[in-house]
């Protein structure tokens, strides 16, 4: 589904990725995980068009798409749920929703495409007549993710999806991606809690200043020395 060969970016002179690749299979949960600052949101945003590449390439659905502007990605199926739970915190759950179908027609299938994400965040159903400013931090990023599913994307990368949760609502959180990907949309995840991560990726991927240091079968990393001393503390 996704390609990303040897991908270079850089910030004023300054190389925050260096010779990145990643490959993505239909249907899978991917991880990358590690320290602050190793490159993973630049990854994703990257990915999403919101950057450019110094050079490599990425490839979506047999398209090169690096230099594509971010909102045709998104139409060709790819959107991105940025870290920090963002919604229009002026609008109504509802009206946050009907803003993640602009890549269809205005309303597009709205009701049946809302239905299910009520059906999958039941308290946004309760809520859905409210302000997006009067919900939880965990409601927002429930918000955030519904919004994102509302455009019917193919492959969804979620920024550090848990950040600023209580570990109760974390957690809850992880269960609801999980079920994301039994409704076939393929995920690409970057997350700080390491350990929840790795436990429901099927495979992923180490970033340490700006490089994969590590890959495989997220069962297997878990059980790494070189991870759990790293970033489990174990």
């Amino acid at each position: 589904m996704l390609a990303v060969n040897n991908l270079m970016v850089a910030y004023n002179q300054a190389t925050v990725i260096r010779g990145i690749s990643v490959t993505i299979w239909p249907g899978e949960i991917v991880s990358v995980v590690g320290s602050n600052g190793a490159g993973k949101s630049t990854l994703l945003r990257c990915i999403a068009g919101l950057l450019r590449p110094s050079s490599g390439e990425i490839v979506f659905l047999n398209e090169r798409i690096d230099g594509w502007p971010a909102f045709k990605i998104a139409k060709k199926g790819l959107s991105l749920v940025p870290e920090g739970a963002r919604v229009f915190s002026k609008l109504s759950v509802e009206d946050n929703l009907l803003l993640g179908t602009f890549t269809r027609d205005p309303g597009h299938m709205f009701e049946e495409l809302s239905e299910k994400v009520y059906d999958m965040f039941p308290i946004l159903r309760e809520r859905r007549l409210l302000r997006a400013e009067t919900l939880s931090g965990g409601q927002r990023q429930m918000l955030a993710i519904g919004r994102a599913l509302m455009s019917q994307p193919r492959l969804l990368l979620l920024d550090e999806p848990t950040a600023g949760l209580a570990p109760n609502l974390a957690e809850e959180l992880f269960e609801f991606i999980r079920k994301i990907c039994t409704i076939g949309i393929t995920l690409l995840l970057v997350e700080q809690r390491i350990e929840h991560a790795l436990e429901i990726s099927d495979r992923a991927y180490v970033v340490e200043n700006g490089e994969v240091v590590m890959e495989g079968r997220a069962r297997e990393l878990i059980n790494s020395d070189m991870v759990r001393k790293a970033y489990l503390g174990l």
